[in-house]
């Protein structure tokens, strides 16, 4: 199995091959079509088969995070090499355990799979990534421990070298390596001590918060030179960058650590392949830094030549009990307009009263 492989129609493309759902659960599978007015995908399931989930290691073997990827359909260019990268926000999860909470249920339609369906129809002849967060907080609270600092909610702290440009371009390389290895066919893949991508298997479990636990790993003596990997190849593939609600904590840091990471040949590579970054309805815990608006951080973001558009909803920007956002919001686009750097920003639904489906709703309009 390779990644630049098209399938007859957009389908579930994941790395470690564990099921998501048994073979009686296509009810629960993600689901594309029109869109209902208040919020969510309608009508059949992608296709018939099985959705799968994948664990893969990133910067070093206790960083791990769970990736989703919706490779193109049937149509798309054979040169297509664009990787759209979105990251979820508090609530969202994989379909079947949000159909099973007592609240999350009503947000259904916002689950991994259905929002990797949107982006796809967003973003067509790309492939699409969902990065799950590696902890979910009272099923809840969306937490970027491997990207950014964060607190017991997620909330983050912000640092020029925390790593997560490393983590991120990391989880590629290897996820990359693992297709082109042909390992997955073989339900095999992941990292042994020394870092390298080994024949072993992964028996991976999540605890009971949502998040993940230690993985279990047992290696077979197999060919060794499965263990070594080539670097992600940047030479024709691009990046969007998707940060949607908490999602956004990750977008930020990255700006945090532009001018630290940029030292490093390969993550500056992959910096010069993020072609647009999209900011959807950004916002967190945390009682000020939802959005950057520290003038050297934007000033070296600025010089990036990366597109920067933002979405908002007044659910987050009108809030009077959190009016730092809309102020935080407002300077972000204002500084980095300064700057000269190309930026849009939208509000959407204005002359509606804020709500919660409407911040998920700005999938359907960006």
């Amino acid at each position: 199995m390779r990644l630049f492989r098209r399938p007859r129609s957009p389908a579930l493309v994941l790395l470690f091959l564990r099921p998501l759902l048994a073979s009686g659960d296509l009810a629960s599978s993600p689901r594309t079509g029109a869109m209902n007015p208040g919020g969510g995908a309608r009508g059949s399931p992608v296709d018939s088969h099985r959705l799968q989930r994948s664990t893969v290691p990133g910067s070093d073997p206790q960083r791990s995070n769970e990736l989703l990827l919706l490779a193109p359909g049937e149509g798309a260019a054979p040169e297509t090499r664009h990787h759209v990268l979105y990251f979820p926000g508090d609530v969202q999860n994989y379909h079947e355990v949000m159909t099973r909470h007592p609240e999350n249920y009503q947000w259904e339609n916002w689950s991994l799979e259905n929002i990797a369906t949107i982006l796809a129809h967003r973003f067509p002849n790309s492939y699409i990534w969902v990065i799950k967060c590696s902890r979910m907080h009272l099923h809840k609270f969306s937490c970027y421990d491997n990207f950014v600092k964060s607190n017991m909610f997620g909330a983050p702290e912000h640092t020029p070298d925390f790593g997560a440009f490393k983590h991120l371009y990391m989880l590629l390389v290897n996820a990359f390596t693992l297709t082109q290895n042909g390992l997955l066919s073989k339900n095999r893949s992941v990292w042994n001590k020394d870092c390298k991508v080994s024949n072993c298997e992964s028996n991976s479990s999540t605890a009971s918060n949502g998040g993940q636990e230690e993985k279990e790993r047992t290696c077979e003596n197999g060919d060794e030179s499965a263990a070594s990997f080539a670097p992600l190849s940047l030479n024709d593939a691009s990046f969007t960058l998707i940060g949607f609600s908490k999602g956004c904590v990750v977008l930020n840091q990255l700006l945090f650590e532009l001018k630290e990471a940029k030292k490093d040949k390969d993550i500056d590579t992959f910096i010069k392949s993020i072609r647009t970054m999209y900011w959807l309805d950004g916002g967190h815990s945390g009682g000020s830094n939802t959005w950057v608006t520290y003038p050297e951080v934007l000033k070296e973001f600025a010089q990036t030549g990366i597109s920067v558009h933002t979405h908002v909803t007044p659910y987050q920007v009108h809030d009077p009990m959190r009016s730092w956002i809309g102020k935080e919001h407002k300077k972000f686009v204002q500084i980095l307009g300064d700057l000269g750097m190309q930026v849009t920003s939208q509000i959407h639904f204005a002359k509606e009263t804020p709500s919660i489906e409407n911040h998920f709703r700005v999938h359907e309009v960006f």
